[in-house]
């Protein structure tokens, strides 16, 4: 473990701005010491001393083939939950299991999926043995979406900006300053930025600005303007945000709210279950939705969750100039463009698979009534992005041939899609599907999973030194690496593997 964060540690060092770690581990959950799940608002896990509060997850269980051959779910790249768990570990806290969303933590880096040619998206299929359950293999759906320059349509964005008390301080408002900022440098002068502001109450402090050199100082300088305090009336915020984004409206264009906060609703709307029903209603309107949380204690990461899950949206979390950077530089098309609309899978098993579990995606679980139903809402997908699905399985006592089918429906341009692509015996491992696996394991043991069988962080580590010439000058990757041995080192997981 010690050769692997020295050879990793030259490359860590390029990350900029990236939280530091404070001396010392501070205990479960947080300074309050998180360690009861007392559950609020629906099925919502947090403390009330601390203000963390996370949807509660329950796992996916092994489902016999025999009984349901096929798994649907939403389609969609969220990668907060893996940046919540970065901040965590690099802070000191213990993980809290329910802020592990394993989907989002395979999703956050990119892979070698097969490209598009020119496609919405193609899918790629790959199998290897499980590492933390000899008997099992492990088989995953990678899926690429097409390329897609901003620059090629007109934009309408509306900058939704918390301003209240709780965004204070340098990893809240400071850094959706800078995440604007970054955001500012991509756009054109056909672009519009619309800029509202909410606390106690709501304020337009910008209605349609055109992105030209001197619009972009204005703009500029009206974001450096904020400043936090009062309370948090979100709700009124969004029903802002949505109409001057309505009023701007570009047909054919990209029009898109972008909400940057903490979460912490505490006027107006602030029931998960409200939410879910007014940005639904929303979602109808052709607005996108950019969904960004920053800051921790006093973070709602549920309502954020349930924005982005309900509203056509993607949601990230930013814990550090890096990651800013991440979202708003290196991956501003597949923030700020969706490519592939309502996006759902169906994964179908033959006789020649005994059993399946899905890794993740245990909040997205769909009916076959809402996978085969046109108009149904699920999830969306950035241009030129990587997603995946991670199934553990069992084979049956003399498998042949087919071992399941890889359905991804999508709607683009308003026209309705259809993929697929299939697994034998023969399908391949890769390199991909390595790193994946590690990720995998890794989020099984934070979240204590009844289903992590022999993982162990010494297992992760070792595999992913066997990795460092695929993980070698990958940033994000070789972070990985780091926040693995930092978990280690810890001691917290050492009685849970």
């Amino acid at each position: 473990m010690k050769k692997i964060i020295a050879l990793t540690a030259a490359a860590a060092a390029m990350c900029i701005g990236l939280t530091a770690c404070n001396a010392g581990y501070k205990g479960e959950y947080g300074d309050a010491g998180w360690s009861g799940g007392l559950e609020i608002n629906n099925g919502v896990t947090g403390d009330s001393d601390d203000g963390y509060y996370y949807e509660k997850i329950v796992e996916q269980p092994f489902t016999q083939v025999a009984e349901q051959a096929s798994s649907y779910f939403s389609l969609d790249r969220n990668t907060a939950g893996y940046s919540i768990m970065r901040s965590q570990i690099e802070n000191g806290y213990k993980i809290q299991p329910d802020s592990v969303r394993i989907e989002e933590f395979i999703n956050y880096f990119d892979y070698g999926f097969e490209d598009t040619d020119g496609e919405v998206l193609k899918i790629s299929t790959y199998m290897t043995d499980c590492p933390w359950n000899e008997e099992n293999k492990l088989i995953l759906a990678g899926v690429k979406t097409q390329e897609f320059e901003l620059t090629d349509v007109n934009a309408n964005y509306v900058f939704l900006i918390d301003v209240s008390g709780s965004m204070s301080g340098d990893l809240r408002l400071g850094l959706a300053k800078k995440g604007l900022n970054f955001l500012l440098d991509g756009l054109t002068e056909n672009d519009l930025v619309s800029l509202v502001t909410y606390a106690s109450g709501v304020r337009t402090v910008l209605d349609g600005e055109e992105c030209t050199e001197s619009g972009k100082t204005n703009i500029r300088n009206k974001i450096s303007a904020l400043k936090a305090s009062g309370a948090t009336n979100g709700g009124d915020g969004l029903e802002r945000a949505y109409k001057i984004a309505q009023e701007h409206f570009i047909s054919g264009g990209n029009n898109r709210v972008i909400i940057i906060s903490d979460g912490d609703f505490n006027v107006g709307m602030k029931n998960t279950d409200e939410l879910k029903e007014f940005i639904q209603n929303k979602a109808q309107s052709g607005v996108h939705l950019s969904v960004l949380g920053v800051g921790m204690g006093n973070m709602r990461d549920d309502l954020l969750e349930t924005l982005a899950r309900c509203g056509n949206g993607n949601y990230a979390y930013l814990d550090s100039e890096t990651e800013a950077r991440k979202v708003f530089c290196d991956e501003l098309n597949g923030t700020l463009k969706t490519v592939a609309s309502d996006a759902k899978a169906c994964v179908s098993f033959t006789d020649s698979v005994a059993k399946y579990r899905l890794i993740g995606y245990d909040t997205k679980i769909i009916s076959k009534d809402d996978f085969e139903n046109a108009e149904a809402d699920a999830g969306e997908i950035g241009s030129n992005l990587c997603v995946a699905a991670l199934y553990e399985v069992t084979l049956g006592g003399q498998p042949d041939g087919e071992l399941a089918s890889v359905t991804v429906k999508c709607k683009a341009d308003g026209e309705a899609l259809e993929f697929t692509e299939t697994v034998t015996l023969q399908t391949p491992s890769s390199e991909d599907l390595s790193f994946i696996s590690c990720v995998a394991e890794f989020g099984l043991i934070l979240r204590n999973s009844e289903y992590k069988e022999n993982a162990s962080i010494a297992n992760v580590l070792q595999r992913l030194e066997s990795l460092n010439g695929y993980i070698n000058g990958e940033l994000y990757k070789t972070e990985f690496v780091t926040l693995v041995g930092k978990a280690d080192e810890s001691g917290f997981y050492s009685g849970e593997q």
